[in-house]
């Protein structure tokens, strides 16, 4: 597939219909909190829905409840197995590569900070890192997995936001497209899966080709299953890097959202490891997988720590190594993982699990509003590029 200019404009002006259409009728018809409320208790595929669920999210659940005919089941199943074999390393990509991406799309950085979600940092993460776990299970599409009414509740969840933005006339479509349009469905889902890749090659992990195809297809899966438009979508790697090249070279750039949502990134991570003294290992990562132009752009902090994090490849060939001629070290570092990645997930979630719902209001300045909590340690650099 050869994308352009033209054919990207075009996709800045496609939403969701089917989502779209449900969540104008829940708000005309005052449904949203008695929807929200009885999806609380939704959370598997299979279960039987709630009575007194309004009729059109009932029609929407049930026509949304089962993935594309087109599935390739043992390529999702390769992908599962790639997920196991490298969840920590998935994990820190996700964290300290996908999600800052996101932030250095100004208008994308925008509408995250129009969420009211984002007075609780970490959801953003923890919704994220939940919907990955929930995608990655044996059983994630058939009855009793979590992951099918997950997707439904993101997709109204993104069908929401761009409700209340256009209907309160607080977003230029003319100029920035509709908001989470086709073109930025597809940009996040080249974000969490082919950036995801890149930032494990930049980590030296060692990936069949074979592994990292699999992984591709399963986030084509779930673009599938969030309302993304299959004939626009990208179905190869290589047609996955002509888009993420031109969407990123029409996009990207610094903005104030951006680096106030990396501030929370670092802060969050900061808290959740004990002690100050890893602190800027953190901001380190980052720059080292994104890079020192969009780092800057950022404000991610500099410290000597950065030189450090170029040995993190070195490290991890060791740890690979060991995993290669011990099937016992192999055992013991994917269960190593596992753990780590629950913790983290744990940690972000604080214990509970996150809810998708749709949001019934949002903030009234989604400009960045009052400084970071936290006492900033360095102060970041001039960005590299005007």
């Amino acid at each position: 597939m050869t994308y352009t200019e033209t054919s990207m404009d075009a996709l800045r002006h496609g939403g969701d219909e089917l989502a779209d259409a449900v969540v104008a009728t829940l708000f005309e018809r005052g449904e949203v909190g008695k929807f929200n409320s009885l999806m609380r208790y939704v959370s598997t595929s299979g279960q039987e829905l709630p009575d007194g669920l309004p009729g059109v999210a009932r029609e929407y659940l049930r026509a949304t409840g089962t993935p594309p005919a087109w599935v390739d089941w043992a390529e999702m199943e390769k992908a599962r197995l790639f997920f196991i074999d490298n969840n920590v390393h998935i994990s820190t990509a996700l964290s300290f590569a996908s999600m800052p991406a996101c932030y250095v799309v100004p208008h994308v950085a925008r509408l995250l900070s129009a969420t009211h979600g984002l007075s609780y940092p970490s959801k953003r993460m923890a919704e994220t890192g939940q919907f990955t776990v929930y995608l990655m299970q044996p059983d994630a599409f058939e009855a009793g997995g979590r992951f099918i009414p997950a997707a439904q509740k993101v997709r109204l969840l993104h069908a929401a936001i761009r409700h209340h933005l256009k209907r309160e006339n607080r977003w230029d479509t003319g100029t920035l497209g509709v908001p989470i349009c086709q073109e930025d469905m597809i940009g996040g889902q080249m974000f969490f899966s082919l950036l995801v890749l890149d930032s494990l090659h930049r980590l030296g992990i060692h990936m069949s080709a074979e592994g990292a195809d699999a992984y591709f297809y399963a986030w084509r899966v779930v673009g599938a299953v969030l309302g993304v438009d299959q004939s626009a979508v990208p179905t190869s790697l290589d047609e996955g890097r002509r888009f993420l090249d031109l969407y990123m070279l029409r996009h990207m750039g610094p903005s104030e959202e951006g680096a106030h949502l990396t501030r929370q990134l670092i802060d969050l991570y900061e808290e959740v490891v004990p002690g100050t003294l890893l602190d800027p290992v953190v901001p380190a990562l980052i720059r080292y997988l994104v890079g020192d132009t969009c780092a800057d752009w950022l404000a991610v902090p500099r410290s000597n720590w950065d030189t450090a994090a170029k040995a993190a490849p070195r490290l991890l060939g060791v740890l690979e190594t060991i995993e290669d001629r011990s099937s016992l070290g192999a055992w013991a570092l994917d269960r190593l993982g596992h753990l780590t990645t629950i913790l983290e997930l744990s940690s972000l979630t604080r214990g509970r699990v996150m809810h998708y719902a749709i949001p019934e209001q949002l903030k009234k300045d989604y400009g960045v509003s009052g400084a970071a909590t936290r006492r900033r340690r360095w102060t970041p650099p001039p960005a590299t590029v005007s």
